[in-house]
This record gives structure tokens, C-alpha cells and sequence, in this order.
């Protein structure tokens, strides 16, 4: 074996205490806690409370019946809202269809009788005027049979112009008009159908009703929220990174996510990395407080793993290998 001076040695040391400075470790883990995003299930309108379905800790699937608040005045309105479009939609049926069958037989008779009226003229007309010819009656008396002809076939084209008429119905600007009054009822029913429907709030989604803000009989004003779901997806890990580890971490990266009580990690994947520092040192960023530096990370599980966790809970945090 070769024999070293005590200069060589102490050179050889701190060149390989240089290196081992120069090789960062891996981070052995972080310590961080659960969180989640809850969902607060509101009506739009106001009301009181009348039923409350159910209870804090209850696990419910998209569409379950949450509460109900009192809705007297809405289904009021919804009931008065479908008598005006009956009723307008039986004035717009009353104007397409024109006259009534009595109306319709008493212009027919009408017509009738001024055709034989006019038909009597025409031969009281024509005896006239085979008289004129041979000059055994005057002028005037031939005028008069003439005039009295032409006021009965006008008469008649009168009758037959009123019978038109009444078959047609009412005026295309009418029931225009009528057709726009039927379509503003259907949306006023519309509106009112919504309003009753919004005093009935079902789970937007599956998971936990993670807490009820108020009691049957309650009054709850309009967009206060009176259940408070946590779905299984919204649930996600929040811990915080020393600035020598944060630039190795990526946006979606597995991580392994302990928990006490759980013999085996869950997985997760990183979803966001906080562009900010949580902790911001008043002078320079010299190395001695950059260490201090801490950035938030989050990280979201698969909906089926995270269904029996709650917020709160501490958890070791460490990248999967």
C-alpha cells in the first residue's frame, strides 16, 4: 500500500466530500394533509325548508332527492299559467275556424231568398221589356223593372261576398297576433314549471353529504345552500415542498400517498403546482432563504380510491419510483 502524506489525504478527503456535496438525495417524502372540494347544493328561490332527506354522513348517487322547500305559491303559479294557454290557445282555434254552422245556415237562407227574389226580378224584367219594345208600357216603367233587376243581383252578390267571409275566419294580422299570445303563454308555463322544479334540488353528483346547514321549518333564502356534498373525485392531497425539491416535480408525476391506518399507499398524480412561494423572505434570495422557501403542490386520486377518505386527514407524501 502506497503511503500518503497528511496533505494528500486531507486533499483526497475534501475532494470527495465536493462530490458527495454536488450529488443532491432524493427527497425522502413530505408531509401534507387531505382536502376537498365541496359541492353546497342550493335552490335559487327562497322558501321554507319542508323536508330535509337526508342526514349528514348519508352516501347519496347522482339525482337522489335531497330537501324540498315549500312550494304553494309556485304550483299556484304554474295552475294559473296553464289556464291562459288553454285559454289562449282556444282563441287562436276560434279564430281559424271562422263562423259558427247556425251563423253560416242563416247567410245561406239569406242568399237564397235574395236569388229568388233576384230570379223573380229578372222575369218581372224581361215581360217589361218585351212591353217596351212594343211601346205598350212607358220609359219609366221600364226603368223601374230594369233598376229593381239590378239591385237584386247585387244583392245577392252582396250575401254571397258575407257567406266568403264568414267561411274564412278571422284576419291573417288576428291571428298573428293570436299565435304570439299562445307562445308567450307556453313560455310563462314554462317559467313557472322551472320555479316549481327549483324547490326540489337532487345530488348533482354521487358521494358524501359532508354536512346540512339547516332543519326542516327552517326559512332559507334564495342561493344559500342547505347540503354540503364532498364527491369522491373532489377529494385531493395538499402538501408543501421545500424549494431544493420543487423543481424536480412535474404536473401529473405518481406519488405514493400514506395514511395512518392503511397498510398499503394510495396513488395519486400531481395537478397543481403553486406558482408562488408560501413563504417570501424580505431581503434577497441568498441561499440561506431560499431554504426557507416552501410551494404548494396538490394531487388528485382516482374517484374509487379516494371514497373512504376525508379532508383532514395527515398524509406522507413521497414520488413513486
Amino acid at each position: 500500500m502506497k503511503n500518503y502524506s497528511p496533505a494528500r489525504l486531507l486533499i483526497a478527503i475534501a475532494s470527495l466530500l465536493t462530490i458527495a456535496g454536488c450529488t443532491r438525495p432524493a427527497p425522502a417524502g413530505w408531509q401534507g394533509y387531505l382536502e376537498g372540494d365541496f359541492v353546497y347544493v342550493a335552490s335559487p328561490l327562497a322558501g321554507q325548508l319542508e323536508t330535509l332527506a337526508v342526514q349528514k354522513g348519508d352516501r347519496v348517487q347522482a339525482g337522489t332527492v335531497l330537501f324540498t322547500l315549500e312550494r304553494s305559491a309556485e304550483l299556484a303559479a304554474r295552475h294559473q299559467a296553464a289556464d291562459q294557454l288553454a285559454a289562449t290557445q282556444a282563441r287562436l282555434e276560434d279564430l281559424k275556424k271562422g263562423s259558427r254552422p247556425s251563423e253560416l245556415a242563416a247567410l245561406e237562407a239569406r242568399r237564397d231568398q235574395a236569388r229568388a227574389a233576384a230570379e223573380l226580378s229578372r222575369l218581372d224584367f224581361t215581360r217589361q221589356e218585351n212591353l217596351f219594345k212594343t211601346q205598350v208600357i212607358s220609359v219609366s216603367d221600364f226603368d223601374r223593372a230594369r233598376l229593381a233587376y239590378d239591385e237584386s243581383v247585387r244583392a245577392v252578390e252582396d250575401l254571397d261576398s258575407q257567406l266568403a267571409t264568414a267561411r274564412l275566419g278571422g284576419r291573417a294580422d288576428a291571428i298573428a297576433a293570436a299565435a304570439a299570445d299562445v307562445s308567450a303563454a307556453a313560455a310563462a308555463l314554462a317559467r313557472a314549471d322551472w320555479n316549481v322544479d327549483q324547490k326540489t334540488q337532487a345530488a348533482p353528483k354521487a358521494g358524501l353529504v359532508f354536512d346540512t346547514l339547516y332543519r326542516a321549518g327552517e326559512f332559507v333564502a334564495a342561493g344559500n345552500p342547505v347540503a354540503v356534498l364532498l364527491p369522491p373525485e373532489n377529494v385531493k392531497v395538499r402538501f408543501f415542498v421545500p424549494e431544493a425539491d420543487f423543481a424536480a416535480l412535474k404536473a401529473g408525476e405518481t406519488l405514493r400517498v400514506s395514511l395512518t391506518g392503511r397498510a398499503a399507499p394510495l396513488t395519486a398524480h400531481i395537478s397543481y403546482l403553486s406558482p408562488q412561494p408560501e413563504y417570501t423572505p424580505p431581503v434577497l434570495y441568498n441561499r440561506e432563504n431560499r431554504s426557507k422557501l416552501m410551494f404548494l403542490v396538490e394531487a388528485e386520486f382516482a374517484a374509487g380510491d379516494a371514497r373512504d377518505l376525508h379532508p383532514g386527514q395527515p398524509v406522507d407524501v413521497t414520488v413513486a419510483n
